[in-house]
Formats: structure tokens, C-alpha cells, sequence
């Protein structure tokens, strides 16, 4: 662990698309500093979650069901936003384009709109899930990276827009990470090696480089940045 055990005992989190993947190895680092999490998402998830973590079903495209679980949480601190879809090579499909804005883009929306008041009265922070695609795009996902753009100018929007609540909205954005999902582009040397060339730092990132970095934005250290979108990518955006 980066930070000092304890670190946000008696804060109370929500991590929405938390059951699986970055946003569970999140749940997992503020569970262990101290936070009562909340992880919300669709199915029972990898098993990779803390016991500590209590885990909601829940679909942030269906606002009754947010409704539910907020009900039950008398208090926020943090909120953040991991859940996500992408559908290569399926997205020029304009069902498949809208599906997919309705979860990364205005799923995150809803539930910054939904939890609002909650961190106002706690002065909270937001942290949302960018991308390497919210600076370029990608051919065979319009609809993930048109979603990722969004979700960069909504991070910025509304850190201007809650600010006068005392809330901190920024995000992380997340370059080649190993995970499942990338696991096939890991195993392919002709795929992985352009990508490892150009990545100054030479290596496929980790849930829990993006984990470390996410959990600073919701530290006293970063008390006064708001706004930022934050690549976690070994450089790969600046070669």
C-alpha cells in the first residue's frame, strides 16, 4: 500500500462498475485504507473483491435501481466512476454507438447527478474513468471513444459546475493496462510489441497503477486539483 493505514477511516465511498476489473482492485485500495465501500455493479462480479466491500446489483443506465442503493447510504465522501463497455468492431452499428454512450458517458453523469447532494454535505470528491482514447480516436470503437472525449469535457464541466459544493470532480485515464480484456493484445507479440515501443516506460500497466493514482485524487495531498484528467500510461501519450 502506498498510503498510511487508515487513511480514510470513517469515510464512506461508492464505486460504481466495481465488481470486476480496475474498478474492483479501486474498491479493494480504499477498503483497505479505511473506507466503507459500497461496489456497484452487474453480476456477482471475479471474486477478486475484498470481503470488506459490500456489493449492490445495480445498472447505471436504470435510474430507479441507483435510486435503491443510494437510499441505503446516509453519507458519501468519495465516488468513482469505472463502469464501462466496449464493443470492437461493433460500434459503427448505431445501436451498439448509443448503447455504449449510455453507459460510459451518461451513466457517469447519472451517477455524479445522483450523488451530488450527499458529497456537497460532506464536501467530497469525484473521480470518473477517462482514457488514452479521450485524446484520439480509435477506428474500430467510435462509440468508446467518442464516450471517453465525453467523459474528459464533462470531468472539466463539472468540476467548474460543483466547486461552490465544495466537490472535486476529476479523472484518471488509463493507457495499456494487463488485464483479461487485454490479454489477447498481452499474448500477440506483433500487437504488444508496438505497443511496448511506444510506451517510454516498457511495460504493460497494472490495475494497480491506476488504483494508486486514482486513490490520490481522493487524498488530502490533492485537496486543491480538480479538473484534471490524469494519464496513468507510462507515457505512451507523450511519445
Amino acid at each position: 500500500m502506498t498510503y498510511e493505514s487508515g487513511l480514510f477511516k470513517g469515510k464512506r465511498a461508492l464505486v460504481a462498475g466495481a465488481t470486476q476489473g480496475i474498478g474492483a482492485v479501486i474498491a479493494n485500495h480504499l477498503a483497505a485504507l479505511g473506507a466503507q465501500v459500497t461496489a456497484l455493479g452487474l453480476g456477482e462480479g471475479d471474486g477478486t473483491l475484498a470481503s470488506a466491500v459490500a456489493v449492490r446489483q445495480a445498472d447505471v443506465t436504470a435510474q430507479a435501481q441507483l435510486d435503491a442503493v443510494l437510499a441505503d447510504i446516509p453519507e458519501l465522501d468519495i465516488v468513482f466512476n469505472c463502469a464501462g463497455i466496449i464493443k470492437r468492431g461493433a460500434e459503427h452499428d448505431l445501436a451498439v454507438f448509443e448503447q455504449v454512450l449510455a453507459v460510459n458517458l451518461t451513466g457517469t453523469m447519472r451517477v455524479c447527478t445522483a450523488t451530488r447532494e450527499k458529497l456537497k454535505a460532506r464536501r467530497g470528491c469525484i473521480v470518473n474513468t477517462a482514457s488514452m482514447l479521450s485524446f484520439f480516436g480509435g477506428g474500430l470503437v467510435p462509440g468508446y471513444a467518442a464516450s471517453k472525449g465525453g467523459i474528459a469535457q464533462l470531468t472539466k464541466s463539472l468540476a467548474i459546475a460543483y466547486a461552490a459544493d465544495g466537490i472535486r470532480v476529476n479523472a484518471v485515464a488509463p493507457g495499456w493496462i494487463a488485464t483479461p480484456l487485454t490479454q489477447a493484445l498481452q499474448d500477440d507479440p506483433a500487437r504488444s510489441g508496438p505497443i511496448l515501443a511506444r510506451t517510454p516506460l516498457g511495460r504493460w500497466g497494472t490495475p494497480d497503477d491506476v488504483a494508486r493514482a486514482a486513490v490520490f485524487l481522493c487524498t488530502p495531498a490533492a485537496a486543491f486539483i480538480t479538473g484534471v484528467i490524469l494519464p496513468v500510461d507510462g507515457g505512451y501519450l507523450v511519445t
